[in-house]
């Protein structure tokens, strides 16, 4: 699937660090976090490796204003953000990447 841009929520095993990410090339992204390609990286000090967001625009720049919107907004927005569209945060990644 193409898409000229991605916003994504990473969170850990027990749901408690959240992470969120804008890309032009989500599964490939989605791969480097889950390889921990930079090891000393937020994502991967965290362990961060479970998908439970995505939106997709057309545009990067649309995702980046998306990243930063999303950013902005309490930890209880982001959570109820993924309860909307994943309410059993099920780890998207292998969708992601079966692409």
């Amino acid at each position: 699937m193409a898409y000229g841009g991605s916003v994504y929520i990473l969170t850990n095993k027990h749901n408690t660090t959240l992470y969120v990410g804008a890309t032009s090339e989500l599964q490939s992204r989605i791969a480097q976090h889950l390889e921990k390609v930079y090891p000393k990286s937020f994502t991967a000090k965290y362990n961060l490796n479970k998908l439970v967001h995505m939106e997709h625009f057309g545009f990067i720049e649309e995702a980046i204003q998306r990243e930063k919107y999303i950013k902005g907004k309490s930890r209880q927005w982001k959570i109820d953000l993924i309860n909307q569209h994943n309410p059993n945060w099920d780890d998207l990644a292998p969708e992601v990447l079966s692409w």
